[in-house]
């Protein structure tokens, strides 16, 4: 599943793909942002590396499944 993550001030975005569930993602994402005091949101990708991004910078999180190309040929 791919995971793009934008952040405040920055013309880039932080894409990774995940072996995570939709729902674990938003759950975790959901927590980080709704914590009460200043909050990291901790993901992690397929390949074992983390990603730390401060809540207060996050402008947004699209969680979605990475497109499927299709194989041979259409008819």
């Amino acid at each position: 599943m791919e995971v793009k993550i934008g952040i405040a001030d920055s013309n880039r975005e932080l894409s990774f793909k995940t072996g995570m569930s939709p729902e674990d993602v938003q759950s975790r994402v959901e927590a980080a942002l709704t914590a009460e005091t200043k909050a990291i949101l901790e993901l992690e990708d397929e390949k074992g590396r983390r990603y730390l991004v401060s809540t207060d910078r996050v402008a947004y999180v699209e969680i979605g499944e990475s497109a499927k190309r299709p194989v041979g040929f259409l008819s």
